[in-house]
């Protein structure tokens, strides 16, 4: 019996009505507002009262997060999942897949998700950047489709951390893992837990959800610097609170300086300026096709 199984009805309908899938996303931009700078908000008082403010949905999003994104859970998933045996699908496929589900997923900018995904896409263009970097902006929340395969929310988005070792204190709402099974396992309360100082984070086992599952669906097809960007976009306590610098390598802290370039264009380009989908669909046809042609297993 998986972990989700042990959620009480109230609970489970919370975090499956998928009108509240981008809360979080949402929150982001409340906890890192684009004119501040990385950790402002939680200065003292300031974070305090971000906590307190934040939505009541939000708190119980993190709640379920914190209490059941374990160890053993995020390796059960990825031996289900990484099969690979979910469908086939094109990116295209996979992009129309995800608006299914969640196109009526944010209250404030009615939007179709096709829209979104290509106004990141296009702002990374305007700013010159490779076409590889373009694509990454395209598909990089593709892994979210893990929704419409059965998975509950808190196992979907959310900020991400090491599995394995203590809980920063700087995760967000960290009081809530107070009731997670790991942190009453001695070996997984350490500084290091399990790891070795400077092991490199490919050995480190981290939450599970999109941001690995598309990491593992592109790994081998794309750059390096890409397959980071998508694989710790939403690894917050390290790209923008500076945590787990100890688990890290060199070659990881280089990698991350193209995770901290790609974080604005994933929380600040969302808008409700329309975008003429037709009309660029021919450009990312091509970009498509010169790295991730015909179709691929989820």
């Amino acid at each position: 019996m998986g972990v989700a199984m042990k959620l009480d009805n109230d609970s489970f309908k919370s975090m499956t009505n998928h009108s509240d899938l981008e809360a979080w996303e949402e929150d982001l931009l409340r906890r890192y507002p684009e004119t501040g700078k990385a950790g402002d908000i939680k200065d003292g008082d300031a974070f305090r009262n971000y906590e307190a403010e934040t939505r009541p949905e939000v708190r119980e999003f993190y709640r379920l997060n914190h209490q059941y994104q374990t160890l053993q859970f995020a390796r059960q998933k990825k031996e289900h999942f990484l099969k690979f045996n979910q469908r086939s699908m094109t990116v295209w496929e996979a992009i129309d897949f995800l608006n299914e589900l969640v196109d009526d997923s944010d209250p404030d900018i009615n939007l179709p998700q096709i829209e979104h995904i290509l106004q990141t896409a296009e702002a990374i263009r305007r700013d010159g950047h490779p076409r590889w970097f373009i694509l990454t902006g395209l598909i990089h929340d593709l892994g979210k489709i893990l929704c419409h395969f059965g998975e509950e929310q808190w196992a979907v988005v959310g900020d991400t951390f090491p599995l394995g070792c203590r809980f920063s204190e700087k995760i967000v709402f960290h009081e809530f893992f107070k009731d997670n099974p790991d942190s009453k396992i001695a070996e997984y309360s350490t500084f290091l837990g399990i790891y070795e100082e400077g092991c490199g984070l490919d050995k480190v086992t981290m939450s599970w959800g999109h941001d690995e599952y598309l990491y593992h669906v592109m790994k081998d097809r794309l750059p390096e610097p890409a397959l980071y960007m998508i694989r710790y976009h939403s690894f917050y306590p390290a790209h923008r609170e500076g945590e787990y610098n100890e688990l890290m390598n060199d070659h990881d802290r280089q990698m991350f300086e193209w995770v901290r370039a790609f974080n604005p264009y994933d929380l600040y380009t969302k808008s409700e300026e329309r975008v003429d989908v037709e009309e660029l669909k021919p450009f990312y046809d091509d970009l498509i096709n010169e790295y991730l042609p015909g179709k691929l297993s989820w």
